[in-house]
């Protein structure tokens, strides 16, 4: 009896170790996603907030909605997400949020054209993204 309760215990440990091995390697997608969406975010509000009017608008959203759309369907088809991975997302949807409609607000009332204020706004907009990818590659 005790035989097949090891062996049960070491077919248990197997398969738990394929199963986070499994876990791990498929949910790295997840730091690409965010990479990505912080440079698309940096890239949108550049062009907002750089290239004359309705120009800049149309091409930062032209591209904003092509990656959003991008990402949307490649989420969809991940097979795994780690765990706590809602709560993550909506930290750096947040952050971003707060982020990118602080800089494009205060850049279009003061500062319209202003390569000094649009291009460090655009890298504080794209940091939620960055730093979550860099935090998430590291798991």
């Amino acid at each position: 009896m005790a035989e097949y309760a090891s062996k049960d215990a070491v077919a248990a440990l197997a398969r738990a170790q394929e199963l986070r091995s499994t876990v791990r390697d498929g949910t790295r997608w997840y730091a690409w996603y965010q990479v990505i969406y912080g440079s698309a975010t940096a890239f949108t509000l550049l062009s907002t907030g750089l290239i004359s009017r309705p120009s800049g608008v149309a091409i930062g959203c032209g591209v904003w909605i092509a990656v959003v759309v991008g990402l949307s369907v490649y989420v969809a088809r991940q097979r795994v997400t780690r765990w706590g991975f809602q709560r993550r997302q909506a930290c750096l949807i947040t952050a971003w949020g707060l982020l990118y409609g602080g800089v494009l607000t205060v850049g279009l009332i003061r500062f319209p054209g202003v390569v000094a204020w649009w291009v460090p706004g655009a890298l504080l907009v794209a940091l939620p993204g960055l730093i979550g990818g860099y935090l998430e590659a590291r798991r």
